[in-house]
């Protein structure tokens, strides 16, 4: 009789903590509704000024959705450095030469059932893209961007630098990938992860004896 096959040990991540950005599907319906208005603008031969207004509001959109994505990296790379702290310091994975786009393709292409069902219920479907674009945003600026230095053409069109920038931070190192199943984290937005953390301080006070409200 066949010996059974050892379980493999699933790792457990550090969590990703996201601070809010479902905020943005406002901005996104917003910009959706100014580029329609724009080409109807357009097609009924209205005039410039207000084509000019529409065209303004279409890169205030540009630009909310970038400052957005950008936090969201920030986020996200905090996570992935994490990870890879993680991985250097667990002795089945240190020789592995797992990298931060290790973790990063992990989040993107292979995310755990519980952490996509999650971003649904936070109204986020398409997370994919937006974890990819906003790693672009994060690797072309420490800092999110003064709208005056960013030209008309870059804010129009940011999406597509974002899209070329994640591609060239991925590629720019030999990774391995992830096996599906021997990962798993989880995800809380940072407000939801504070009231857990101060839950389990105060029982942890409560256990030993003290009083939470007399230290606070």
């Amino acid at each position: 009789m066949p010996e059974p096959t050892p379980a493999v040990q699933q790792h457990i991540l550090p969590p990703l903590i996201l601070h809010p950005f479902t905020d943005a599907a406002g901005s996104l319906r917003a910009l959706e509704d100014a580029k329609s208005a724009a080409r109807q603008l357009h097609l009924d031969g209205g005039a410039l000024s207000r084509a000019e207004q529409l065209r303004m509001r279409l890169l205030e959109g540009r630009y909310a959705e970038l400052r957005m994505l950008f936090f969201v990296g920030k986020d996200v790379f905090r996570w992935l450095w994490q990870c890879r702290d993680y991985a250097q310091r667990t002795e089945s994975l240190r020789s592995r030469g797992l990298a931060e786009q290790s973790f990063a393709e992990f989040l993107i292409s292979d995310t755990p059932n519980e952490v996509a069902a999650k971003l649904r219920a936070w109204g986020v479907i398409d997370y994919a893209r937006i974890f990819a674009r906003s790693i672009g945003i994060q690797a072309q600026f420490r800092e999110p961007p003064p709208r005056e230095i960013l030209s008309v053409e870059y804010l129009r069109d940011y999406y597509r630098f974002a899209d070329y920038s994640y591609t060239c931070w991925k590629d720019s190192v030999k990774f391995p990938l992830l096996a599906a199943g021997d990962f798993t984290f989880c995800l809380y937005a940072s407000g939801e992860y504070a009231k857990m953390l101060e839950q389990q301080w105060s029982a942890a006070e409560e256990a030993d004896g003290r009083d939470p409200d007399a230290i606070r």
